[in-house]
């Protein structure tokens, strides 16, 4: 079990200094520093700031412990200003600067600093789920957060137990991680027995989805799965609230935030919404993997009042992944530190990590979670409560 998560001693920061070859090694070395590319302003400032606060948080865990290989860990940070142009510039502005980097969270700026993070060789911590970032696989190229088909396998494996067999889909044509999510939902539904019978393809900037609902309305689907990220989630929540539409509205881990439930409000009960598992950690059995998650999210709580959601596990998650590949590679040689990344097995708040040479995602769509929205917070559906209690188990 070591190699899942470091020892108990150490689990108040899972890649403190607690052991070592190479801690000494780097103990007179300068800073290591970290980029950070995050949207902090544009349409996806609720998923970068939340983001920010874990990526800091976990930041501010090694140093209090000493440092990481008994050095300083500093963040050097940008805004991508969610547009790709812009995390394009952002990375050119540090990457001179900086030993590995984390983000975007906006798949579009993700999948235009990943080039650029591959040409220059630094080891690259995505925030996005887009697909194709790492198909085919980038040797410099990791993803945190659980790729969006594995969100679409989630989604009808949910299907299939609850015996629905017709869905409607609406993606938004300009996220990659909506495109991705809708592709993969197309592919792999008739494994699971399920007909798409109507897709309903929308863009970020649309404010009435009365169309979309008409369409799905006519369509006969049981229950209507929307692809999309920002505000969008919340004006086609509210517009579905109000459309008197039977059917359920299922969506994805990028409303599992209280920056989605705040704005719904009680619009919100009711409705089905995916999450990391360690957006719904209090849910969980006793175990490893639930010790990890209350590592991030009683001094998240207890720093900004409110349970970290779906964006900042990815943010902490990536922290962890990050810190102890450079702990596994004793300094921050780039090369060590993507081989370390490549043979990683670690216990994060988003489930477990085993990357490899052929798989730069790591996680399985077992580390999801199928949500329904109960006086304001999300909790775990009978199936997911289920399913989640075998997977944390298993380990």
């Amino acid at each position: 079990m070591r190699k899942l998560i470091p020892a108990i001693a150490c689990l108040a920061l899972v890649a403190t200094a607690c052991g070592g070859a190479g801690e000494s090694e780097g103990g007179s070395a300068g800073p290591i520093r970290v980029g950070l590319i995050v949207s902090l302003t544009g349409n996806y400032t609720p998923l970068g700031s939340e983001d920010k606060k874990a990526v800091e948080l976990a930041v501010e865990q090694v140093n209090a412990q000493g440092g990481l290989l008994g050095r300083k860990v500093e963040l050097v940070q940008r805004d991508d200003k969610t547009a790709p142009d812009q995390g394009i510039v952002a990375f050119n502005q540090i990457k001179g600067q900086i030993d590995a980097l984390i983000g975007p969270v906006f798949s579009n700026s993700a999948l235009a600093v990943e080039p650029l993070a591959e040409r220059a060789k630094i080891p690259y911590l995505s925030l996005a789920p887009a697909q194709e970032q790492v198909e085919p696989i980038k040797p410099h190229i990791f993803v945190t957060p659980a790729l969006s088909s594995m969100y679409a396998e989630r989604y009808l494996q949910y299907l299939q137990a609850e015996d629905i067999t017709k869905i409607a889909v609406a993606h938004d044509t300009k996220s990659a991680y909506s495109v991705s999510g809708n592709a993969a939902m197309t592919a792999l539904a008739a494994k699971y027995g399920v007909t798409i019978v109507a897709d309903e393809p929308y863009e970020t900037t649309t404010s009435d989805f009365s169309a979309v609902f008409t369409h799905v309305r006519e369509s006969g689907a049981q229950a209507l799965v929307f692809w999309g990220s920002g505000a969008p989630g919340v004006t086609a929540g509210k517009q579905y609230a109000a459309s008197g539409l039977k059917v359920p509205l299922l969506l994805t881990g990028s409303q599992a935030s209280k920056l989605w439930l705040e704005p719904m409000g009680a619009d919100a009960e009711g409705m089905t919404v995916q999450s990391a598992i360690g957006v719904v950690g209090d849910h969980l059995p006793d175990s490893k993997q639930k010790q990890v998650i209350d590592q991030m999210a009683t001094p998240f709580k207890q720093k900004y009042g409110y349970p970290p959601p779906q964006f900042a596990q990815d943010g902490y998650s990536a922290s962890l992944l990050l810190f102890e590949a450079i702990r596994k590679a004793g300094g921050t040689d780039k090369a060590k530190v993507r081989q370390a990344l490549e043979n990683m097995d670690l216990i994060t708040p988003n489930g477990r990590f085993r990357y490899s040479a052929t798989d730069h995602s790591g996680l399985r769509p077992e580390y999801i979670s199928v949500n329904t929205v109960k006086d304001g917070q999300f909790v775990p559906t009978e199936w997911a409560k289920e399913q989640l209690t075998k997977t944390v188990s298993a380990e």
